[in-house]
């Protein structure tokens, strides 16, 4: 909120400094977050007047103007301004004033000088020349009894200062000068100079029927009939200069008027055109007929349909405004406009909070009515408006009626009890009763004392205080949070110890960093099209409010994320992309439960997915690297899940080719999948070849076995190759568990297979069509004595029996 410090003075004038003032109102929670002066520094600039005003002899674009500026002597001044002309009175800065500097930051000086050959001992000024305003049409016309020579800072008020607070939402009673002035009252002591609201005797009878129909949307409605106002009479300069220093422009003097007690009280009105009003006024819902909503033309000229769930003030026509947001345009007011109707309301927070946002616009009404606005002075403030209506506006004809005041449903006042040692403790400062309740009593509100507990009833603008924590609120702002002692935590810090089975998920990270990926966070809002394509979920969880139509449902899956940052990365030309991201997914699951951790019917397991995509090794001496494949990046799952022992069973899934992709399992149990992204996916994302991508669940991951101590082997082992004949259909898994499985007696302790062949010709080797030949090399051990021949021989027996029973193998020649 943007204000004069000058029309805050009028109602509260404490003995101190503009950043005295701005410093104390920061450290009571209202941040002032802008200083800045109505206009820059400059001296010697008078009112002045043009007595005469003569073509310059050599010039067709200056005049020669001779200028009264209360000295006796005229000054002769030549001046190009197009309204100079005799009889107005502009600023005039003498010789030897200094001017705000310009675009080269350097001041400028006004000496005697000549312009075509005639001396010029001033220069009038403009309003962009002293840096007031923007326009620069012409000279700054002041008003006809501005007094001559009087210096233009102190006629135009120019010593003054903007303050821009930036207020939180639960100080609505600070979004007025009034309210400001209240609280710099309360923590300064100076005195408050309340207003006072004069009733205006009606002269007529007349009154607007209105009915106000919802009673949830309005809980107070407040107006009176003015007839024979002149709308075509001027705004006063100085309610124009202070809209203008709140940074509201001037419109016309009945809307000037109805913002100028906005900003001054905090309080937002209507003043319609009374004879564009067909019969009476509803307070309603707004209707949806046969799917259709009600339509309205607003006063910043957008047209806007309203349903049930938008309050409006209809006549019996058509909808005329939006209740606490924007008045309509059919009966704006206009310099045709002659009976006005004046309304103030209460509306409640709850059916204005979000309606204007709906529409894509916020306007200074609304953003006060849905924090609150006091429902008591609505007659008064009507009054106000009234007042300023009959002295801006007012002739002989003007007549004003009763008002017509209708309270239905406002908030019912609850009190709110504070105990002393609640807020000892909260602050963390001792504190007596008697501080705490002149704190409060500083504030204007009423408070009874008990035995270590004061009691507040909350007056009917302050609509935060509903709990103890407001009050100690209350008293930490009034005490200032600048005196607050800053003690460190006595809480007892117990560290977690972690169990020797797990690694932490930051250890998980620079296991994978350390196989070359990079780490990226992204948000866990997707593409409703990544949740069908990559994720296979027809149904994912829909945001009610996305911050953008692209993020409307939370992901299921990283693989969307992590294949949108390949993607960005290589439009770039980037050639060679490894990243990976450990985040959280989204899943509906009926089983889950609400509790503090988690949300009834959602499951949000943590995951970690990686993607590779690019040549395998980055650019060298030694050659071209291979495009990295389905094997490198299950190689780097194997290192990530070590000393854990993985299996990989080749499965189907909705973003992998379905012959390249498998799932990992870890002691029978799926923990993710490892695949090449399926082809319709890369050409779709537009990739010049297809990236390899992990997913698994973090909880697996992260578990891990403890190390358990093994003696070195004192007698050597003994190495055996076998080459077996085997159906092409058998696969790597099913060789190794027959294997495994022999009854060796325990001597085998490692099998891995070395070499995979197949006929180039139909049938040759030895080996049928649709046959392979795989090589594997045995190491046999014993730690009770060297194994003999005949040992041996059985345990490679056993072996070769096992292949033949399970996967119908037999030895190769």
């Amino acid at each position: 909120m943007q204000f004069p410090e000058s029309w805050l003075r009028e109602f509260c004038n404490p003995p101190l400094t503009t950043q005295q003032l701005a410093d104390t109102l920061t450290m009571a929670g209202l941040e002032v977050e802008e200083l800045e002066p109505v206009a820059p520094p400059f001296t010697k600039i008078v009112v002045g007047e043009i007595k005469e005003a003569v073509q310059h002899p050599n010039a067709d674009r200056l005049r020669v103007c001779q200028v009264d500026v209360g000295q006796g002597a005229m000054l002769n001044i030549v001046c190009g301004a197009p309204n100079a002309r005799v009889g107005i009175r502009v600023p005039c800065a003498m010789v030897g004033a200094e001017l705000p500097p310009g675009e080269d930051g350097k001041p400028f000086l006004i000496k005697v000088g000549k312009l075509r050959g005639v001396e010029s001992q001033g220069m009038l000024c403009s309003a962009k020349e002293l840096q007031i305003a923007d326009d620069h049409g012409g000279l700054l016309e002041l008003p006809a009894d501005a007094p001559l020579g009087q210096d233009i800072r102190q006629y135009l008020n120019l010593d003054d200062t903007l303050m821009t607070l930036k207020l939180t939402p639960n100080l609505a009673h600070c979004l007025s000068v009034y309210g400001i002035a209240r609280e710099v009252s309360a923590l300064t002591g100076a005195p408050l100079k309340a207003p006072t609201f004069p009733a205006i005797p009606p002269q007529i009878t007349d009154k607007l029927a209105v009915k106000v129909q919802a009673t949830d949307l309005c809980g107070r409605f407040s107006g009176r009939v003015v007839k024979g106002v002149n709308t075509q009479a001027q705004t006063p300069q100085w309610m124009v200069d202070r809209l203008a220093r709140c940074g509201q422009r001037s419109v016309s003097p009945l809307v000037d008027i109805s913002n100028y007690v906005m900003f001054e009280f905090g309080r937002p009105s209507h003043i319609f055109d009374l004879d564009k009003i067909h019969g009476g006024l509803q307070v309603r819902w707004g209707k949806v007929v046969n799917g259709q909503g009600e339509s309205l033309k607003l006063l910043n000229g957008n047209t806007v349909t309203v349903d049930d769930k938008v309050g409006v003030i209809a006549d019996d026509s058509q909808v005329e405004s939006l209740a606490g947001i924007m008045g309509g345009d059919a009966t704006a007011v206009s310099d045709d406009t002659q009976n006005i109707y004046i309304e103030a309301a209460f509306w409640w927070p709850t059916s204005i909070a979000g309606r204007s946002r709906r529409y894509n616009f916020s306007t200074d009404a609304g953003h006060r009515f849905e924090r609150g606005v006091d429902p008591q002075l609505t007659v008064e403030h009507i009054e106000r408006i009234t007042q300023l209506v009959l002295d801006i506006c007012g002739t002989t004809e003007t007549k004003v009626g009763p008002i017509d005041d209708q309270t239905l449903n406002i908030p019912a006042i609850q009190p709110v009890t504070l105990r002393m040692a609640r807020a000892v403790k909260v602050i963390g400062m001792p504190l007596t009763q008697l501080q705490c309740a002149d704190a409060l009593r500083g504030l204007g509100l009423q408070v009874t004392e008990a035995e270590g507990a004061v009691t507040v009833t909350p007056p009917s603008f302050r609509f935060d205080l509903q709990i103890e924590e407001d009050l100690i609120e209350e008293v930490a702002r009034m005490v200032g949070y600048n005196n607050l002692p800053t003690n460190p935590p006595l809480a007892p810090i117990t560290a977690k110890v972690r169990p020797e089975t797990e690694r932490s998920p930051s250890a998980v990270r620079r296991a994978i960093a350390a196989l070359g990926y990079q780490e990226t966070i992204n948000y866990s809002f997707v593409e409703e099209a990544w949740e069908k394509d990559l994720a296979g979920n027809a149904h994912p969880i829909h945001l009610l409010n996305p911050i953008a139509s692209q993020m409307s449902v939370m992901r299921s899956s990283l693989i969307g994320s992590l294949l949108q940052v390949v993607k960005f990365n290589a439009d770039r030309k980037a050639d060679r992309v490894r990243v990976f991201e450990l985040g959280r997914v989204f899943l509906r699951d009926e089983r889950v439960a609400d509790s503090d951790a988690t949300v009834q019917g959602f499951d949000q397991p943590m995951k970690v997915s990686g993607m590779a995509w690019g040549p395998l090794e980055p650019l060298s001496w030694t050659g071209k690297s291979r495009l990295v494949d389905f094997f490198d990046v299950k190689a780097d799952v194997e290192r990530l899940l070590a000393p854990a022992q993985a299996e990989f069973v080749a499965a189907e899934h909705p973003a992998l080719h379905p012959g390249r992709s498998a799932q990992v399992l870890l002691q029978g149990r799926v923990i993710g999948h490892v695949g090449e992204l399926h082809p319709r996916w890369r050409q779709a994302w537009d990739l010049p070849h297809a990236p390899v991508v992990f997913e698994l669940d973090l909880e697996a991951v992260i578990q891990r076995s403890v190390p358990v101590a093994q003696p070195v082997a004192k007698l050597q082992a003994v190495e055996r190759d076998i080459a077996v004949i085997v159906r092409e259909q058998v696969t790597h898994a099913q060789l190794m568990q027959a294997i495994h499985s022999a009854p060796t007696q325990g001597w085998l302790r490692h099998a891995v297979l070395f070499d995979v062949y197949r006929p180039k010709a139909e049938a040759s080797g030895g080996l049928a069509v649709g046959e392979k030949s795989l090589a594997v090399r045995l190491r046999l051990h014993s730690d009770e004595g060297t194994l003999t021949d005949a040992q041996i021989e059985t345990a490679m027996n056993a072996v070769m029996a096992s292949l033949s029973a399970q996967v119908a193998a037999r030895l190769r020649a």
